[in-house]
């Protein structure tokens, strides 16, 4: 009875390896060093009404600490994953910028 076993454990194992991840600390993403650190909505009281640029964007997403950055307008598909590290910018018809948010 033993016998039969080991093959199916080991056949579990290796499922279960390649599962693993070999990331080590290290090489994880980095992590801001402060609590306060990241995206930062606040930081933009400006932005409301003013195209949304590429240029603008990009100095949206540097000036709120945000790691990445989307552009949203009507009708886009969003995915509802929320991701603290990100600035999200609603713009209108016009691409006109009409709301700022983390997320």
């Amino acid at each position: 009875m033993l016998c039969k076993q080991i093959p199916s454990s080991l056949a579990l194992l290796a499922v279960l390896a390649g599962c693993s991840s070999l990331e080590t600390p290290e090489a994880a993403a980095p992590q801001p060093a402060e609590p306060h650190a990241g995206c930062q909505a606040e930081a933009l009281p400006g932005l409301l009404g003013e195209p949304a640029t590429a240029e603008r964007v990009e100095l949206a997403r540097q000036q709120s600490g945000a790691r990445s950055v989307r552009v949203l307008a009507p009708g886009d598909a969003v995915t509802l994953d929320y991701d603290s590290q990100r600035l999200n910018i609603d713009i209108d018809e016009a691409e006109l910028i009409q709301r700022v948010s983390c997320g």
